[in-house]
């Protein structure tokens, strides 16, 4: 999401919503060879006449598509910033209003009692029981688990 808007940025209003329609293909992609395939397409399209663009989402190719290195249950949480702005959605405005309105640790503890009290609301991520196979470094391909053979 982030990135879109910085690529945006480089290009003029009349590109960009043809741009704002290519960007999302990369990272909506079924594997990461079509996801490949997508972003050199953006890359070879755009390129003469704005560099700076595609200089931008070059740099940071391997970051965004990283999450295929993660159970494609994941993907849909991975693909967007909504779980870190809906948790932050319920904090900010109460932390707004009491700006200035205490210690570091007053304001730490109001904010751990706002976030256990919206967190009583909030449903589970999909795949949590894979999230203790990526803690422990099982390789996923393509989002799925890939078996070591036993030599």
């Amino acid at each position: 999401m982030h990135k879109t808007a910085n690529v945006l940025n480089y290009l003029p209003k009349s590109v960009q919503g043809k741009a704002q329609a290519d960007l999302p293909q990369i990272g909506m992609a079924e594997t990461r060879e079509d996801a490949e395939k997508t972003f050199d397409h953006f890359l070879h399209k755009y390129p003469a006449k704005y560099p700076k663009a595609t200089d931008c989402l070059e740099k940071d190719r391997e970051v965004l598509l990283t999450f295929y290195d993660f159970p494609a249950e994941h993907w849909k949480h991975l693909r967007t910033t909504n779980p870190v702005e809906s948790t932050l959605a319920t904090v900010r405005p109460r932390t707004n209003k009491t700006k200035n309105c205490g210690s570091r640790v007053t304001v730490l503890s109001m904010v751990h009692q706002l976030f256990l009290s919206a967190g009583k609301r909030w449903r589970k991520l999909d795949g949590v029981p894979r999230l203790a196979e990526v803690v422990e470094g099982v390789i996923f391909v393509e989002g799925v688990r890939r078996n070591v053979d036993a030599a």
